[in-house]
């Protein structure tokens, strides 16, 4: 009996719930400030994209291309994308409204640390932040995520193991 590979669609999900958690914890510890603590969100996408590449070509005993594995990585991508969106969304929102403030007291501590605007030009900025930083949240999701998802399924694509033989159509 012949195993179907796991959907793009599954390795999204559990990617996403992973990176909910994560978020969850950094906001309950107070840790939101912590710039490289951030980065580890892009390494646990990666690392999971990656994943699911991997295990796409050998659940297809290797007969698979760079592109089909690259399709399939980009795939879990758009599904991450979707549900954080929304998960973005939801959180901004619903459950914790004061991740706006806690932002935007981040971004004025460090615009006075910089010295570099008047205290008018940076109230300005912070009110043009407050304003959009609904489309600048999503818009920074789709981009980020986008971005990083791509390279990760090129990663994934490239260090996937395929059959030589199953990947010339010209022999048949």
């Amino acid at each position: 009996m012949e195993t179907k590979p796991v959907k793009p669609a599954v390795y999204g999900l559990i990617i996403s719930l992973v990176l909910i958690v994560f978020n969850l914890v950094v906001y309950f510890t107070h840790q939101m400030e912590n710039r490289p603590l951030g980065s580890v969100s892009f390494l646990i996408l990666i690392g999971g994209i990656i994943y699911g590449c991997i295990e796409y070509a050998k659940q297809n005993n290797g007969n698979v291309t760079f592109g089909n594995v690259f399709a399939h990585g980009f795939k879990i991508t758009a599904v991450v994308i979707v549900i954080q969106a929304l998960y973005t969304v939801l959180s901004i929102k619903v459950l914790f409204p004061d991740i706006i403030d806690i932002t935007i007291d981040t971004a004025r501590k460090k615009m006075i640390e910089e010295g570099k605007a008047t205290p008018e030009q940076i109230q300005q900025g912070l009110d043009m932040t407050r304003k959009f930083f609904m489309p600048f949240a999503i818009g920074g999701i789709i981009i980020a995520f986008g971005v990083v998802g791509a390279i990760a399924s090129a990663i994934g694509a490239a260090v996937a193991k395929k059959n030589p033989q199953a990947q010339n159509p010209f022999q048949q």
